[in-house]
């Protein structure tokens, strides 16, 4: 992975809790080269509203139940690098935003000054410390992942969560043959590495696991 550049970036938070928003602007102003343009309360508000953001404060779980990996994924499509930024109480999405590309993981009940150190290493363009990341990898029970596409993962997370293939197939710009292929192969994938995918609550699970659909127990407060 790329380092980020050196100065100049344009950050937004991706939250829902405006408390956060202002802790977070606080540590913004401690670092020179950074600029706080705002909050966000999802991906789609984010790219909507702040065309010139380069780097995203992002929060695991958000109001509209989006997964994690797909929101990291959206972001890094758009050149914008992601810190996420977590109370971490649900392992399993911390586990899934470890293999994805965000710079690194700082938790919300750290010192300030943790998020602040954070953040004066990306503007200098300097390697976040992620400790974080690394502890949720070494600590996952499940390393064996299937190796799924970006748009396999788009299609699981639909398929999933109850929608018909004629569906996800008008959602994502494809045939209903391409969406049952894409399951097939999901499957597929899903049983090479030891984790069987026969049902649709099968599917489900393995998207729960590898944080690509939220938990039952995931309501947002």
């Amino acid at each position: 992975m790329s380092l980020p550049e050196a100065r100049g970036r344009r950050l937004v938070l991706v939250d829902d809790h405006e408390v956060i928003s202002i802790a977070l602007e606080s540590a913004v102003a401690a670092v020179p080269g950074l600029e706080y343009l705002g909050r966000a309360e999802s991906i789609d508000e984010l790219l909507a509203t702040f065309p010139e953001v380069d780097l995203a404060v992002l929060d695991l779980r958000l109001p509209d139940g989006s997964s994690p990996v797909t929101n990291v994924e959206r972001l890094s499509e758009a050149g914008i690098d992601t810190i996420i930024y977590t109370s971490g109480e649900h392992e399993h999405l911390v586990r899934a935003a470890a293999r994805t590309s965000a710079l690194g993981l700082v938790r919300k009940s750290a010192p300030l000054s943790v998020l602040i150190e954070s953040l004066e290493r990306i503007a200098e363009g300097l390697p976040l410390l992620s400790t974080e990341l690394a502890a949720a990898i070494d600590t996952d029970p499940e390393l064996e992942r299937a190796a799924l596409s970006a748009q396999e993962r788009r299609v699981l997370s639909l398929f999933a969560r109850g929608w018909k293939a004629q569906a996800v197939a008008d959602e994502l710009g494809i045939s209903v043959n391409t969406v049952n292929d894409y399951v097939r192969r999901i499957r597929a994938k899903y049983g090479e590495v030891g984790r069987p995918a026969y049902t649709k609550v099968d599917l489900y699970m393995r998207a729960v696991e590898d944080g690509i659909l939220p938990g039952p127990d995931s309501h947002h407060p």
